[in-house]
Protein backbone atom coordinates (compact mmCIF):
# COMPACT_ATOMS: atom_id res chain seq x y z
CA UNK A 1 0.00 0.00 0.00
CA UNK A 2 2.53 2.33 0.55
CA UNK A 3 3.77 2.52 -2.45
CA UNK A 4 2.67 5.56 -4.49
CA UNK A 5 0.57 7.30 -1.71
CA UNK A 6 -2.22 4.50 -1.98
CA UNK A 7 -4.78 4.80 0.77
CA UNK A 8 -7.69 2.41 1.60
CA UNK A 9 -10.92 3.61 0.00
CA UNK A 10 -13.37 4.63 2.47
CA UNK A 11 -16.15 1.54 2.06
CA UNK A 12 -13.28 -0.79 2.78
CA UNK A 13 -12.24 1.10 5.95
CA UNK A 14 -15.78 1.28 6.95
CA UNK A 15 -15.62 -2.60 6.86
CA UNK A 16 -13.03 -3.21 8.60
CA UNK A 17 -13.94 -0.87 11.35
CA UNK A 18 -17.21 -3.18 11.04
CA UNK A 19 -15.78 -6.56 11.07
CA UNK A 20 -15.39 -8.66 14.44
CA UNK A 21 -11.83 -9.77 12.81
CA UNK A 22 -10.01 -9.46 9.99
CA UNK A 23 -8.06 -11.57 7.79
CA UNK A 24 -4.99 -10.34 5.68
CA UNK A 25 -3.11 -12.38 2.78
CA UNK A 26 0.20 -10.83 3.07
CA UNK A 27 1.93 -7.93 1.38
CA UNK A 28 1.70 -5.25 4.09
CA UNK A 29 4.92 -4.25 2.35
CA UNK A 30 6.04 -2.34 6.09
CA UNK A 31 5.22 -2.61 9.95
CA UNK A 32 3.58 0.53 9.53
CA UNK A 33 1.07 -0.48 6.98
CA UNK A 34 0.70 -3.58 9.28
CA UNK A 35 -0.05 -1.31 12.36
CA UNK A 36 -2.54 0.95 10.69
CA UNK A 37 -4.78 -2.29 9.87
CA UNK A 38 -4.95 -3.35 13.18
CA UNK A 39 -5.88 0.06 14.57
CA UNK A 40 -9.13 0.04 11.84
CA UNK A 41 -10.34 -3.39 13.77
CA UNK A 42 -12.09 -3.90 16.48
CA UNK A 43 -11.24 -7.36 16.57
CA UNK A 44 -8.12 -8.96 15.93
CA UNK A 45 -6.38 -9.33 12.84
CA UNK A 46 -5.03 -12.93 11.61
CA UNK A 47 -2.48 -12.39 8.92
CA UNK A 48 0.48 -14.30 7.22
CA UNK A 49 3.49 -12.39 5.66
CA UNK A 50 3.57 -11.76 1.71
CA UNK A 51 6.33 -11.92 -0.56
CA UNK A 52 7.07 -8.38 -0.71
CA UNK A 53 6.73 -7.85 3.22
CA UNK A 54 10.11 -6.35 4.64
CA UNK A 55 12.19 -8.67 6.63
CA UNK A 56 10.93 -7.86 10.51
CA UNK A 57 7.01 -9.19 8.82
CA UNK A 58 8.21 -12.00 7.60
CA UNK A 59 9.98 -12.50 10.88
CA UNK A 60 7.10 -11.33 12.89
CA UNK A 61 4.31 -12.93 10.52
CA UNK A 62 3.49 -17.10 9.72
CA UNK A 63 3.66 -18.09 5.99
CA UNK A 64 0.30 -19.95 7.22
CA UNK A 65 -2.12 -19.96 9.18
CA UNK A 66 -5.39 -21.78 10.75
CA UNK A 67 -8.16 -20.21 12.72
CA UNK A 68 -11.60 -21.09 13.73
CA UNK A 69 -14.84 -19.30 13.71
CA UNK A 70 -18.32 -20.53 15.09
CA UNK A 71 -16.84 -24.02 13.76
CA UNK A 72 -15.62 -23.08 10.44
CA UNK A 73 -12.28 -23.61 9.68
CA UNK A 74 -10.18 -20.99 8.15
CA UNK A 75 -6.83 -21.76 6.58
CA UNK A 76 -4.39 -18.81 5.77
CA UNK A 77 -1.51 -18.59 3.17
CA UNK A 78 -0.23 -15.72 0.64
CA UNK A 79 0.97 -17.76 -2.24
CA UNK A 80 -1.70 -20.62 -3.39
CA UNK A 81 0.65 -21.25 -6.35
CA UNK A 82 -0.64 -21.69 -10.28
CA UNK A 83 -4.20 -21.41 -10.91
CA UNK A 84 -3.86 -25.12 -12.33
CA UNK A 85 -4.49 -27.64 -9.38
CA UNK A 86 -4.76 -24.83 -6.90
CA UNK A 87 -7.98 -26.06 -5.46
CA UNK A 88 -6.88 -29.86 -4.78
CA UNK A 89 -3.82 -28.62 -3.94
CA UNK A 90 -4.94 -26.20 -1.10
CA UNK A 91 -7.32 -28.93 0.07
CA UNK A 92 -4.24 -31.44 0.70
CA UNK A 93 -1.91 -28.76 2.83
CA UNK A 94 -4.77 -28.15 4.78
CA UNK A 95 -6.80 -30.89 4.92
CA UNK A 96 -9.00 -29.92 8.48
CA UNK A 97 -9.63 -26.51 6.90
CA UNK A 98 -12.91 -26.12 5.70
CA UNK A 99 -11.95 -22.95 3.50
CA UNK A 100 -8.08 -21.29 2.08
CA UNK A 101 -8.05 -17.58 2.17
CA UNK A 102 -5.11 -16.42 -0.10
CA UNK A 103 -3.61 -13.12 -1.83
CA UNK A 104 -0.38 -13.27 -4.33
CA UNK A 105 -2.33 -12.01 -7.82
CA UNK A 106 -4.30 -9.66 -5.91
CA UNK A 107 -6.68 -10.71 -8.64
CA UNK A 108 -10.42 -11.74 -7.01
CA UNK A 109 -11.58 -15.44 -6.93
CA UNK A 110 -13.37 -17.25 -5.10
CA UNK A 111 -13.66 -21.73 -6.21
CA UNK A 112 -14.82 -24.49 -4.29
CA UNK A 113 -15.61 -28.27 -4.99
CA UNK A 114 -17.78 -30.59 -2.32
CA UNK A 115 -17.90 -28.34 0.06
CA UNK A 116 -14.58 -27.16 0.24
CA UNK A 117 -13.57 -23.20 -0.61
CA UNK A 118 -10.74 -21.27 -1.94
CA UNK A 119 -10.94 -17.39 -2.08
CA UNK A 120 -8.82 -14.11 -2.98
CA UNK A 121 -10.17 -11.13 -1.58
CA UNK A 122 -8.67 -9.22 -4.41
CA UNK A 123 -7.02 -5.69 -3.37
CA UNK A 124 -8.44 -2.59 -2.03
CA UNK A 125 -5.53 -0.83 -3.13
CA UNK A 126 -3.81 -2.63 -6.20
CA UNK A 127 -6.06 -3.85 -8.52
CA UNK A 128 -3.23 -5.48 -11.41
CA UNK A 129 -5.45 -7.12 -14.01
CA UNK A 130 -8.56 -7.33 -11.90
CA UNK A 131 -11.59 -5.08 -13.39
CA UNK A 132 -12.02 -3.08 -9.81
CA UNK A 133 -10.01 -3.20 -6.55
CA UNK A 134 -11.92 -5.16 -3.78
CA UNK A 135 -12.31 -7.10 -0.56
CA UNK A 136 -13.95 -9.50 0.65
CA UNK A 137 -16.30 -10.65 3.47
CA UNK A 138 -17.18 -13.79 5.56
CA UNK A 139 -20.10 -14.86 6.88
CA UNK A 140 -20.49 -18.12 8.96
CA UNK A 141 -23.91 -19.51 8.29
CA UNK A 142 -24.49 -22.83 10.17
CA UNK A 143 -21.28 -23.92 10.75
CA UNK A 144 -20.15 -23.15 6.97
CA UNK A 145 -17.86 -19.94 5.47
CA UNK A 146 -19.88 -17.90 3.15
CA UNK A 147 -17.79 -15.51 1.38
CA UNK A 148 -18.46 -12.40 -1.13
CA UNK A 149 -16.57 -9.88 -3.22
CA UNK A 150 -17.33 -6.48 -2.15
CA UNK A 151 -16.34 -4.08 -5.58
CA UNK A 152 -14.72 -0.83 -4.38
Amino acid sequence: MPKGGRALPERAVELLGEAEAALHGGDFFTVATLREIEALCPGPLHAVHGNVDEGELRAALPESLEVEFVGARIAMVHDAGPSHGRLGRMRARFPRADAVVFGHSHLPLHEGDDGFQIFNPGSPAERRRAPRHSIGTLRIEAGRPVFEHIWL
